[in-house]
């Protein structure tokens, strides 16, 4: 979804009626800025992700909204990018499950659109280092990082540019590594912040968590719903990958961002954004979430 100045406000208007279980509302509060206090010594004081609720709250048990492509940045009359805000911005925003393809030039991960013909956003290593600045000024926030890995590198190498920019530090690592971490069994925001561990990170291919136990494999973990649509209507919730998967154990991950054909080329459909992005109504993200919530009776994790 591509960023506007609303979408505080839609993630407020959200919280009447998405959350996990009927249970305490889940999305994001309002901008987070880096004047946020050290965690507290008291975790009834303790806010987690903006809101003092969510410290108490398993990681697998809350929903939040994400950015897809976060990396691709720039004016929405270029068909290449996806978003309109840059990663800090979009954290400030409230946005803490950031989506990003990557693809190797000249032996370096970068972060490319399909190709890095198509477009380069830069490296890997500049994008980590952005969100390590923001993690370092925001003690009581946790984010959670799905990398596509599209040329299918070896995890070690991805694990070489988180050590770098000290990234690594943050990361979470499953108590059962490197078996899966069973989704009741996740610990709560509260007690991630407390122990550092504020960075969750995904690969959707070559994961390897005997070599590199922090960097998870997406879909032992999630479903995702399908993809590039171009039905504006969203009217959709099917488990699209892992093909051939089973929802049951995994936490699950909706895909709401609207494309167009043009020429059979998909590209995003930004004259739609406000509809698409909107809290409620035909093809908004509280109709999408609501519609997958009565199908796997449970919210989706993130958005």
């Amino acid at each position: 979804m591509r960023i506007f100045a609303r979408l505080v406000q839609l993630a407020i208007e959200l919280n009447i009626f998405f959350g996990l279980n009927n249970a305490i509302p889940a999305l994001s509060p309002p901008p987070v800025t880096s004047s946020l206090p050290p965690p507290l010594t008291s975790r009834q004081q303790q806010v987690c992700n903006g809101n003092a609720a969510f410290c108490s709250r398993q990681y697998s048990n809350v929903s939040l909204i994400g950015t897809h492509d976060s990396a691709f940045v720039g004016n929405i009359i270029d068909p290449r990018v996806n978003q309109d805000r840059a990663v800090t911005d979009q954290l400030n925003a409230g946005i803490r499950f950031l989506q990003a393809q990557t693809h190797m030039k000249r032996s370096v991960l970068e972060m490319c659109h399909t190709s890095c013909a198509e477009l380069d956003a830069g490296s890997l290593r500049t994008y980590l280092s952005t969100v390590k600045t923001w993690l370092d000024a925001n003690p009581n926030e946790a984010v959670t990082m799905l990398l596509v890995n599209g040329d299918n590198v070896a995890a070690s190498v991805f694990d070489a540019v988180c050590s770098a920019t000290g990234l690594r530090d943050y990361a979470f690592v499953p108590s059962t590594s490197p078996a899966q971490l069973p989704i009741g069994d996740w610990p709560t925001y509260g007690e991630m912040i407390a122990a550092g561990t504020r960075l969750v990170m995904f690969l959707d291919a070559q994961a390897n968590e005997t070599a590199v136990p922090y960097i998870l494999d997406e879909f032992t973990y999630f479903f995702e719903t399908p993809y590039d649509t171009t039905d504006p209507d969203f009217n959709e919730c099917t488990l699209d990958r892992p093909a051939g998967g089973s929802p049951n154990g995994r936490m699950y991950i909706v895909n709401h961002f609207l494309d167009q054909s043009i020429f059979g080329i998909l590209i995003p459909d930004d004259g739609a954004d406000y509809t698409t992005n909107a809290a409620s109504g035909t093809g908004s993200i509280g109709a999408q979430a609501e519609l997958c919530k009565s199908t796997y009776g449970r919210a989706p994790n993130f958005v």
